[in-house]
């Protein structure tokens, strides 16, 4: 809630109570002229002083969770959901791409034109899906994990270049190298998991249990031994990073109340 909500609020559940300005600065210990110019919308007051003005009204104070970019709000949700319809078709083609890959390796797969059409659709939507959550970190803000992603993104696409290199010429074979892009992609994982760590009263605590299913991930490839049993949370993670680009384009989309982060439940 910004001023003059803020302020006509206050003044409001003041006068509820039955109190006058002398009598509030007796029991939040903030001088008058304070709370003259906070109610008549004159100056925005610091979070710990909303919360003693609360408080002292009797009334439960919430912090609001992080605000919404909206310089260009119609293009973030946009990128949102073409990344959302991006995300979902690669965790299908994913598999497919895994288990040929497997096959290949072992020689009991050698269609090269169907292997490479499935690694030039994975390369195509897991990069439409990196850059929609790049766009939800700027309705989000998150430094950390916007620079992750675009490791992530570089990584993909200078793998995925190789692969296809590898597929369509006998330079060298997957094998040749499958345990350093194992590894690489460790990092990249272990990396956006620790950016999801750096959302703070974001959709309670879903971002922390995503970050924390990305940096087992990431450890459990980068050690290549435990590459196999990563797919339990890997796959994990991905779908929260789906649940979690839903709920950004509901957070976007929704019109917030000059109320919605206050709950104003005066005792008796």
């Amino acid at each position: 809630m910004k001023q003059p909500e803020l302020g006509k609020k206050i003044s409001e559940m003041r006068k509820a109570k039955g109190l006058t300005q002398e009598e509030l600065v007796e029991l939040c210990n903030l001088n008058v002229r304070t709370i003259q110019r906070i109610e008549a919308g004159e100056v925005t007051p610091r979070s710990y002083t909303i919360k003693a003005l609360f408080e002292a009204l009797g009334a439960q104070w919430e912090k609001p969770e992080p605000e919404v970019t909206t310089e260009h709000p119609k293009s973030i949700v946009t990128w949102l959901y073409t990344g959302l319809g991006a995300g979902l078709v690669y965790f299908f083609l994913s598999y497919f791409d895994i288990s040929m890959e497997v096959e290949w390796m072992e020689g009991s797969f050698t269609n090269a034109l169907s292997f490479g059409l499935v690694k030039v659709g994975v390369w195509i939507t897991f990069s439409i899906f990196i850059v929609g959550l790049i766009k939800m970190t700027v309705a989000f803000p998150n430094k950390v994990l916007h620079i992750a992603l675009w490791v992530m993104l570089i990584a993909n696409a200078i793998w995925y270049a190789i692969d296809l290199v590898s597929i369509s010429t006998s330079i060298f074979q997957i094998e040749d190298y499958y345990f350093v892009k194992l590894a690489t992609f460790g990092v990249a994982y272990g990396f956006m998991g620790a950016g999801f760590l750096m959302y703070k009263n974001l959709w309670s605590t879903i971002p922390q249990v995503i970050g924390g299913l990305g940096i087992v991930s990431g450890i459990m490839l980068f050690t290549v031994i435990g590459a196999l049993f990563a797919m339990i949370p890997l796959t994990l993670f991905e779908l929260g990073e789906l649940g979690l680009m839903i709920w950004a384009i509901n957070k976007i989309g929704r019109t917030s109340s000059p109320d919605s982060t206050f709950s104003s439940q005066a005792t008796a």
